[in-house]
């Protein structure tokens, strides 16, 4: 549903949705820490009063109680064995805590040894703020700060100078069960997920304009539908309407035009009978030559455009095929015919690989020029265009020469001539219609096979250029392999 609506809308949504999502989050993460804040206040407090009740020997608050040590408990902690006492954790982790009395009570007040006994983690003493004036009290209250920090069901051990040991019963402000609920988690997962949700729905947004742009781009090449039908918003619908009606309009044209063409080249083809049997009935051979020779270019012309319209319609559906074995058979053609065009052996294909992870360095893979060359594409319109190169090599050269030369993506068919006068610049400037060189009088043609040629690259998703060679002129017609 959501894909049909048009982007203002989706846009809308989308930051709505990302305002919601984003103040969710913060109030589950705000919530969570003023918990924290709250619950490690509460352990702050429970330390401070714990050392004022063991100093003045009193009974501290309720949230930390004082029991004291068995008498085989008692010695283990004499003797610093904290790991054997009865209560201990399995495998304990030790944290020895010393708080010295304050400077006004230094003659008579006694240090706080303190023995943190934790399943877990040894506790970090530097993280205990260091404030100056910081009394006893606050230490033993920031001691209990840092314990309630983590989640370890800690046993506490203390002495109080020379006196015995006693245990601590802090599980109201240091254990587990009294910490609060944490959702920052929960709020960094709301946040990751409602970010990867709001990237996808644009990705996928851009990835349908790029997708129809790329089926559009390479709709010639690979024989695309006659009109598209693609999901996404409604500005994509629009502009995919739009298409369907150009690509509607271009074939009704492309249709009149050749339907014109042919019609006129049936009709005239009556009338260039007549004239043929007439010219025919001349006695002045000279005269029947050039009235004849006027019939064919005529009808030349127009079998030139025709061929030229059908190139442009794109009528031949692409198939898969071997190019190499397509340039063997035109080759050998030629050469039945006895026609000097030869087939000479491409250098070898380098494909590029990707870069490793452990290196910045692209790999590389060589094949053998011999290696069949497969291609997405139209035999006959190939055929076509590697014939008409061959054919302007023969016509203004005394050879042809052609290779085939291919990587990954795509393949190049080059033909080379002996002895052509024209140059790389000439022969792009003659690739317009009906563009004939000033070397062609005396050569048939009409000046539409690099035309014709230049289409068929075209609809292959190549191109047709040319190359200066030091024995005359190479036709390099470049197709993707698809």
């Amino acid at each position: 549903m959501i894909k049909r609506r048009s982007l203002r809308t989706i846009g809308s949504l989308l930051i709505i949705a990302a305002f919601i999502a984003g103040g969710l989050a913060v109030w589950l993460w705000s919530n969570s820490n003023a918990s924290w804040r709250a619950h490690q206040e509460r352990a702050y407090v429970a330390g401070i009063n714990l050392y004022y009740a063991v100093q003045n020997g009193t009974v501290p608050a309720e949230e930390v109680q004082i029991r004291a040590l068995s008498p085989e408990d008692q010695v283990h902690a004499a003797n610093g064995a904290f790991r054997q006492i009865s209560q201990a954790p399995h495998a304990a982790r030790v944290t020895i805590v010393l708080i010295s009395a304050d400077s006004a009570n230094s003659q008579t007040g006694a240090p706080l040894t303190m023995a943190i006994l934790s399943p877990d983690l040894t506790y970090k003493l530097a993280e205990i703020p260091n404030r100056a004036y910081q009394t006893a009290a606050e230490k033993a209250g920031e001691v209990f700060r840092l314990v309630a920090s983590y989640c370890t069901d800690p046993v506490v051990l203390a002495q109080m100078g020379s006196a015995p040991w006693f245990e601590i019963d802090g599980a109201s402000v240091l254990n587990c069960d009294a910490a609060p609920a944490d959702h920052r988690m929960w709020a960094v997962l709301l946040a990751a997920l409602s970010m990867g949700a709001i990237l996808t729905v644009i990705l996928n947004l851009s990835a349908e304009f790029s997708q129809f742009a790329e089926q559009l781009r390479s709709r010639r090449r690979i024989g695309g539908p006659a009109s598209y039908e693609l999901p996404g918003p409604q500005e994509l619908q629009e502009i995919v309407a739009a298409v369907n009606r150009f690509l509607e309009d271009e074939r009704q044209q492309l249709s009149s035009r050749a339907a014109v063409l042919s019609g006129v080249s049936h009709d005239l083809g009556t009338p260039a009978t007549r004239l043929r049997l007439r010219t025919a009935l001349i006695p002045d051979s000279e005269l029947r030559q050039k009235l004849e020779a006027d019939i064919d270019s005529m009808t030349g012309i127009i079998e030139s455009v025709l061929t030229y319209t059908r190139a442009e319609m794109n009528v031949e559906a692409p198939r898969k095929l071997s190019l190499g074995s397509l340039i063997d058979s035109i080759v050998a053609d030629y050469q039945d015919m006895g026609k000097d065009v030869t087939f000479r052996e491409g250098s070898d294909i380098i494909v590029q690989g990707a870069r490793s992870v452990f290196t910045s360095r692209q790999g590389q893979s060589v094949f053998a020029p011999d290696r069949d060359v497969t291609v997405m594409g139209r035999p006959i319109s190939l055929e076509r265009a590697v014939t008409n190169l061959i054919e302007n090599a023969l016509k203004y050269g005394r050879r042809a020469t052609v290779a085939l030369e291919a990587d990954a993506q795509t393949a190049t068919i080059v033909i080379e001539d002996e002895g052509s006068e024209s140059s790389a610049a000439d022969m792009e400037a003659l690739m317009a219609p009906f563009q004939r060189g000033t070397n062609t009088a005396t050569i048939d043609g009409y000046g539409l096979g690099l035309t014709i040629v230049a289409a068929i690259a075209k609809l292959h998703g190549g191109s047709l250029s040319f190359k200066d060679t030091p024995v005359g002129l190479s036709a390099c017609l470049l197709i993707d392999r698809g």
